[in-house]
């Protein structure tokens, strides 16, 4: 409302390696009054009391007990992108902060690089790419191949939003899928992309060509793909991850890659990000690895912005919170 002051508003920083996106910032503020990290530090007295919202992109600024008993007026915290690994729930909880992030806009993106990383793997587009260009390339041998997607048995872990637009690609490729979930779609869903509920993970891992993870990260879900895992997976396999690095055992995928268990692993998530630069996974002809970029698309960046601001304005009006986070 004009000549009311815009809520305080804290962000990390604008711009450089984890800020606000600069082209945000003239949309943020006709809403708020943004407040960076440094800012906030050099005058905590003052603001502490005057910020009413975290405005957290892709996991910065952290917060922790110190930062929520500095900032008293705090009603919300909104986290861009679906994971929520990066909070203590329960701390905020006590502390009476509701919490939301953005799960919606960023699945259709997410499922489409999925679907990327899936062709590029087993078409060997990067290994293609490389031969292609390569001074020492004389000709292109003959027997160079890939696999087959179209008709393929497709295995997908985490059957929500994201997994389903997964689903609903791989139906194009005349793909049989599988899935494994908390609880079973229904049967319409199922029907809609001709998806096969399997109760037991390890039936869909013994069947399927590629496997697909897309789960939350939780407690359950940490390091659900180990070696036990890998080796009930066909040694024709691919495992895809769009969802969390640590939802698969790196050594033990390393390992599995290096023997031959399985054939091949597409991520775009891996933990650390990035790995470092040594790391065996960067050195092994049968990975592709993307720097986290399930939602990097322009558009929807600026929906997760959008849909952010609009629940930091529920949460101080006291409105139901789009998207909010509950444990």
């Amino acid at each position: 409302m004009e000549g009311q002051e815009l809520p305080y508003v804290l962000i990390d920083c604008v711009g450089g390696k984890h800020g606000v996106y600069e082209d945000h910032v003239e949309f943020l503020e006709k809403h708020f009054h943004l407040i960076t990290m440094k800012e906030y530090l050099d005058n905590k007295k003052f603001l502490g009391k005057k910020i009413r919202a975290i405005y957290m992109w892709y996991h910065k600024p952290v917060i922790n007990e110190e930062l929520l008993q500095s900032l008293p007026n705090l009603k919300i915290v909104a986290s861009s992108g679906v994971g929520i690994d990066h909070l203590d729930l329960n701390l905020l909880s006590r502390y009476g902060v509701k919490v939301s992030n953005t799960p919606f806009v960023v699945s259709t993106d997410t499922a489409d690089l999925g679907m990327a990383l899936m062709l590029a793997s087993s078409r060997r587009l990067v290994e293609g790419y490389q031969m292609a260009v390569s001074p020492a390339t004389e000709y292109f041998p003959a027997d160079w191949l890939g696999a087959e997607v179209s008709g393929a048995t497709l295995g997908i872990v985490g059957m929500g939003t994201i997994g389903y637009k997964v689903a609903e690609r791989a139906k194009a490729f005349e793909m049989k899928i599988l899935y494994h979930n908390r609880n079973q779609r229904n049967k319409e869903e199922e029907s809609a992309v001709g998806a096969i509920y399997c109760k037991k993970i390890d039936d869909l891992l013994q069947q399927s060509d590629f496997v697909l993870l897309s789960v939350n990260l939780t407690p359950q879900t940490h390091k659900l793909i180990g070696k036990r895992e890998l080796e009930l997976m066909k040694p024709t396999a691919t495992l895809i991850n769009i969802s969390r690095g640590l939802v698969v055992d790196q050594d033990a995928l390393v390992e599995a890659l290096q023997n031959k268990v399985i054939k091949a692993a597409a991520l775009d998530v891996t933990y650390p990000e990035p790995l470092p630069r040594d790391h065996p996974l960067l050195k092994l002809k049968n990975v592709i690895i993307t720097p986290h970029i399930g939602s990097a698309t322009k558009k929807t960046r600026h929906l997760m912005m959008e849909n952010m601001t609009e629940s930091i304005q529920a949460g101080l009006r006291g409105l139901p919170i789009p998207n909010e986070v509950t444990l």
